[in-house]
């Protein structure tokens, strides 16, 4: 019999930690419309191609990114979830230099976590999350967590004006203020657009 592949691993492992923390707090998701596993693997994807032209580490980049959101349930995911990636890693049999790089990359990615990245690998990871921030996607997750919220349109207007319109002053690396270059000016067009609309500037023909 073939043993699994380490990948299949780490998803089995994964599994049985969300389980429990599911049943644990069922009132809880694990994963959102807004932060699901397609946001999770355009964040690897970005990353990854960032990484590359930056010259990081790949492996530690990766591992970071596909685990960064693990524990989006909790207060504070960026540090509950640097936790949890140690748990998994260890199981998993990664030496601990290796599990403490990809821990730091979680534990600094978040926006409003308030911890500054201290290594190129984890500024990365914080660029890729906020580059899935900007941009039409950008638009589109705001509504959707808008949804989750229960917030109006005035109120998702203001987190444009608190987070997603800061974020490109927020990027780290060359590669991704190129990338978010243009996605911060769809969010500033839309931006003006929709607040052109809703101050009726639009019916002065």
């Amino acid at each position: 019999m073939e043993s699994a592949s380490p990948q299949s691993q780490l998803n089995f492992i994964i599994r049985e930690r969300v389980g429990d923390i599911m049943s644990s707090e069922p009132n809880e998701a694990f994963f959102t419309p807004s932060h699901d596993s397609e946001h999770v693997e355009r964040v690897k994807r970005i990353a990854i191609f960032i990484a590359e032209k930056e010259g990081a580490d790949v492996e530690i980049v990766e591992k970071a990114a596909e685990l960064h959101d693990i524990a989006r349930n909790k207060k504070n995911h960026a540090v509950e979830g640097a936790k949890l990636a140690r748990e998994i890693l260890s199981a998993q049999g990664y030496d601990g230099e290796f599990i403490e790089r990809v821990a730091s990359c979680i534990e600094t990615h978040s926006f409003s976590g308030g911890k500054r990245p201290e290594s190129l690998e984890a500024w990365i990871l914080s660029d890729a999350d906020k580059l899935d921030a900007m941009g039409a996607i950008g638009v589109a997750r705001a509504f959707l967590y808008s949804r989750e919220s229960g917030r109006g349109i005035g109120e998702t207007i203001k987190h444009f004006e608190e987070k997603l319109l800061k974020l490109y002053n927020m990027l780290h690396t060359e590669t991704a203020r190129k990338i978010g270059l243009r996605r911060h000016k769809f969010l500033e067009e839309f931006y003006n657009q929709i607040k052109h609309e809703l101050e009726f500037e639009d019916l002065e023909i």
